[in-house]
């Protein structure tokens, strides 16, 4: 009998769960040192591991010869663990057992003494559904449990259960997952199971999901069955009932252009075809953001003011579409309130104003473009001359130098996951160029008083260079990251890797360097007798190196 792709690749042990590690760590050292609690709720949206990770601490907590904390599959436990039939771990769906009466009786059986385990367990699924009557005949035993028994409580509701409950267990709550590890758990199943994924349709599942492993796993096996060898793109909208990107941006140019008609017919037909209208939406607040970005970072040439409009009037309006009971209606309502509001409106001022909007004003603003142009190009050859009273590029080596001195590998990941409160500001009218100007990088050194950006192209860093300091403030006051900030581009990371590398090898090291005594800055290595582990090199770029 075929087994779904969620079943067959549910973890086995900790070390195959993806992305709840701290989660994953206070679990085992609980096991490692003994501290188990007799109650635990494990909160979290669905397809998340609850229940995973709830069979595993299961099994691990009855391991024999458990290894830092993990079981070790082998031992005897194990193996009677692993069985479905197994008496001493308890699968309870509270949704289908959620009176009073199976609360009772499994209060008169938590008693008895384990079958051929250490502990007895019982795993009590999506818990919030008992009734008030259930968790009173719950309640004694959760606070005096016999030794032997340890209660896992799961929920994605945890309001629906009472305080009195929640505080007699240990809580532990569940993120949704990455769309970078639901990327890389998807391609390694395909590569398991001989299946041709594109990259892009692996991304729109992990996005879709909306960080539940189990959803994404299950999409990819539906779309398995439906194209048998070669997953595409296509395939993915098909299998979905979605519309892809091309279509979504033409229902955008007929809400710029105030084509009512078309749009009205173009909305009518997804609706026609089953298409979720609101899923629709949210797709399109993800194009619009993906074009917004564009034009900030990489310049390409678009009425940004239009685009930035529309997400924040679809952002403000999509809670209400997800709760209307009529979303196409409501949708049709709204967008044609936009249209009147943002467009025909800009249209009839742009008439009654023709004629005040002469060749005055125009000739102002491409006096004033050019003036900033000029600017612009003045910046850059500043920069490309490197500018010694500003001192950009000496400062910004010492800083490299100094980064790479005082590098840690913990403050790396700790930076890398404040950076990602960024997010949130993408769309922020004052800071938001700035925001994406950073996510555009990526951090690749970081020290306790130095970060160090690394960006695809020099142009990017001639950008950068003059609001050094704005970009330092967004990273303070929006990231909570206080620290000096250098550049790079990848091509030159590439080379200062290498070499930090090789002179580590010869047994050389970095020196701190003041930022201001740039008579040092052609002396930036010394030698030192002792030799150099090189485990620190993987200590301060974690694996992102290859040591030869």
């Amino acid at each position: 009998m075929y087994q779904t792709l969620y079943r067959k690749y549910r973890p086995k042990k900790f070390e195959e769960v993806y992305d709840q590690k701290v989660i994953v760590k206070t679990l085992k050292n609980a096991i490692k040192t003994g501290r188990i609690s007799h109650a635990n709720m494990f909160v979290g949206p669905r397809g998340t591991g609850k229940t995973s990770i709830a069979k595993i601490f299961s099994r691990a907590i009855n391991c024999e010869k458990n290894i830092d904390g993990d079981l070790c599959g082998k031992c005897f436990a194990c193996t009677v663990s692993m069985q479905q039939e197994c008496l001493d771990i308890i699968e309870i769906d509270a949704a289908s057992n959620n009176g009073v009466d199976e609360i009772r009786e499994l209060r008169d059986k938590v008693n008895l003494v384990p079958n051929s385990l250490k502990y007895k367990v019982y795993i009590i699924d999506e818990v919030h559904m008992l009734t008030v009557q259930a968790f009173n005949a719950l309640l004694k035993t959760l606070e005096e449990p016999p030794e032997h028994a340890i209660f896992i409580l799961a929920t994605t509701d945890p309001q629906k259960v009472p305080e009195t409950v929640v505080s007699r267990c240990q809580c532990y709550n569940f993120n949704r997952i990455s769309n970078r590890d639901i990327i890389l758990n998807l391609r390694r199943i395909c590569d398991l199971e001989n299946v041709q994924c594109d990259d892009n349709v692996l991304n729109e599942i992990a996005v879709l999901s909306n960080g539940g492993m189990r959803d994404s796993i299950g999409m990819l096996d539906k779309l398995i069955s439906y194209s048998i060898d070669n997953i595409t793109l296509d395939d993915f909208y098909e299998v979905n009932n979605m519309v892809s990107q091309n279509e979504r941006l033409y229902f955008v140019s007929l809400l710029f252009d105030g084509n009512i008609n078309e749009m009205l017919c173009v909305l009518e037909n997804w609706y026609s075809d089953g298409v979720s209208i609101v899923q629709i939406m949210i797709k399109l607040l993800d194009d619009l953001k993906n074009i917004i970005v564009d034009f900030y970072v990489n310049g390409i040439e678009v009425k940004v003011e239009q685009y930035e409009k529309l997400a924040v009037f679809i952002n403000d309006n999509l809670e209400k579409m997800k709760r209307s009971s009529n979303s196409k209606i409501f949708i049709e309502i709204i967008l044609l309130k936009y249209v009147n509001e943002y467009i025909n409106k800009t249209y009839n001022e742009l008439d009654n104003n023709h004629k005040i909007i002469s060749q005055e004003i125009i000739s102002e603003n491409i006096s004033q473009e050019n003036k900033i142009n000029t600017e612009n190009e003045n910046i850059s050859r500043e920069i490309k001359n490197k500018n010694i009273s500003e001192n950009d590029f000496e400062v910004n080596s010492i800083r490299i130098n100094n980064a790479l001195a005082t590098a840690d590998k913990n403050e790396l990941q700790i930076d890398k996951n404040k950076l990602l409160k960024l997010n949130e500001f993408v769309f922020d009218q004052k800071i938001g160029y700035l925001v994406c100007a950073l996510l555009d990088g990526k951090i690749v050194v970081s020290s306790k008083d130095y970060i160090l950006f690394s960006f695809e192209y020099s142009s990017m860093l001639e950008d950068n260079y003059p609001r050094l300091e704005k970009l330092s403030y967004v990273l303070k006051n929006v990231a909570d990251i206080n620290k000096k900030m250098a550049m790079v581009t990848d091509e030159e990371w590439s080379s200062l890797k290498n070499e930090y590398i090789n002179k580590l090898k010869n047994g050389e090291t970095y020196i701190i360097m003041d930022e201001f005594d740039l008579s040092k800055s052609n002396s930036v290595l010394k030698t030192e007798d002792k030799s150099v582990i090189m485990d620190d090199v993987t200590g301060i770029f974690g694996d992102i190196v290859e040591i030869n």
